[in-house]
């Protein structure tokens, strides 16, 4: 007779109790009534496949492949973080990680680019949003997990990954050829444009970010005429996000009162609100914020408190739409479990969720990307996920579409916000 594996015996002893106790982040312990029959099912299946199954695989592959499957039906952002996928996380919410320079989603099994890192390989080798990577170095990564192809892409700085893009209206796949490097995100980045008028760009929201922000605004301000700036661009566009805590402080940048953001959720630890302090840096100069279909999650929480509280003017196109937040649960072999808790609301309760924040000013440019043929590509929007949360609230709005303006995006659309904030800029010297 075959014994059953060691790890086996305890998860059917564990299913007996049917009770379970989950701690939350903050310690705290919830009793939940446990689906024992639905569970011992899944023990049985277990337990035949290591004891029928034509090969023999390991228990932590078993257990590893049942957690992959069971978050995989819930919504694209809640993933199994392995320990080194976990540490590599760590490392990127601090601006420093050897790789691609590649903000990657998981679609239909299929890894889709959301878009490149400004200055990376992924960026140089012309990479676009809406990319279908088929394969690394000739490994199908369909069926593999997201932290499974991220990790293929990590690796030395110098070494080479070929990667077989798919891309729209493009009848064959082809391969791209780069080598990774240390990536490090500079995630702010400014100049003046004319005297007084300064233009600053934020590529993704990290820990530092707000103080970079910061020390920018003197620089820009300490160059210009009289020492002071009379109005400020602040593009967003193509930066896919980052952590909370980035987005928050960058709004109370410009923020002098109120809320920024507020989230919520099943549990009473997810409900919090964030509000700003006094001081806005900027010191009440007019402000102009850009952003289009590649300006996800961190980004719309700045756009949308901005926008709510009219301290700014939201120039663009409609956002990816991104309005999920995301809990790190460290487990205690070292990985994590990266889950969706709450959605966040903006200063108006508005939930962008699946339809993105709609500019205050649609821009001449056009939404989606241009490539040097003139040619337009399809930009990959939270909606177009699978298994996307949806927005709860009717007061979501729908995505407006934009025509395309046969300009390359970025030049033009700088240009414009230019020419409204001198307007907004003169306009508040004449009420003054």
């Amino acid at each position: 007779m075959k014994t059953l594996p060691r790890i086996l015996i305890c998860l059917i002893l564990w299913l007996g109790i049917g009770v379970g106790q989950i701690a939350h982040a903050e310690g705290t312990v919830e009793k939940v009534v446990l689906p024992v029959g639905d569970l011992k099912v899944f023990a049985e299946i277990f337990g035949k496949v290591k004891s029928d199954y034509v090969e023999d695989i390991p228990d932590s592959q078993l257990l590893k492949d049942a957690i992959e499957g069971m978050l995989g039906g819930l919504d694209p952002h809640t993933v199994y973080l392995d320990p080194e996928s976990y540490r590599e996380m760590n490392i990127d919410t601090h601006g420093e990680f050897g790789g691609l320079g590649l903000e990657v989603t998981l679609e239909n099994g299929v890894i889709k680019v959301v878009a490149p890192i400004d200055g990376t390989p992924a960026d140089k080798a012309g990479l676009k949003a809406g990319d279908l990577i088929i394969s690394l170095d000739g490994i199908k990564v369909k069926g593999q997990s997201l932290d499974e192809a991220v990790s293929l892409m990590r690796g030395e700085p110098g070494s080479e990954i070929v990667l077989t893009i798919m891309r729209k209206d493009q009848p064959q796949p082809f391969d791209v050829t780069l080598e990774r490097a240390i990536i490090h995100i500079e995630s702010v980045r400014g100049r003046l444009l004319e005297p007084g008028f300064g233009y600053v760009r934020v590529t993704q929201f990290q820990t530092g970010t707000a103080g970079s922000l910061r020390r920018e605004l003197v620089r820009l301000a300490r160059e210009a005429d009289d020492g002071t700036l009379q109005g400020l661009i602040l593009d967003l566009r193509d930066n896919p996000g980052g952590v909370l805590d980035g987005a928050v402080e960058v709004s109370d940048t410009f923020l002098r009162k109120g809320l920024i953001v507020s989230t919520r959720g099943r549990s009473a630890d997810s409900e919090v609100t964030f509000s700003a302090t006094p001081k806005d840096f900027l010191k009440g100069a007019p402000l102009v914020v850009l952003v289009n279909g590649g300006s996800a999650s961190a980004s719309e929480i700045v756009a949308g408190a901005l926008q709510d509280h009219g301290r700014a003017l939201i120039l663009g196109a409609q956002t990816f739409g991104k309005g999920s937040v995301q809990t790190i649960l460290p487990m205690h072999n070292g990985a994590a479990l990266k889950i969706t808790t709450a959605r966040y609301y903006t200063p108006n309760d508005r939930s962008i969720q699946a339809t993105g924040i709609t500019p205050d000013v649609i821009s001449s440019g056009s939404e989606q990307p241009v490539d040097e043929a003139g040619e337009t590509h399809d930009r990959l929007r939270e909606s177009d996920l699978s298994g996307h949360l949806e927005n709860e609230s009717e007061a979501g709005g729908e995505p407006t579409d934009v025509e395309n303006g046969g300009h390359k995006v970025r030049d033009l659309q700088v240009r414009e916000a230019l020419n409204i904030l001198k307007g907004m800029a003169i306009a508040a010297q004449v009420s003054s």
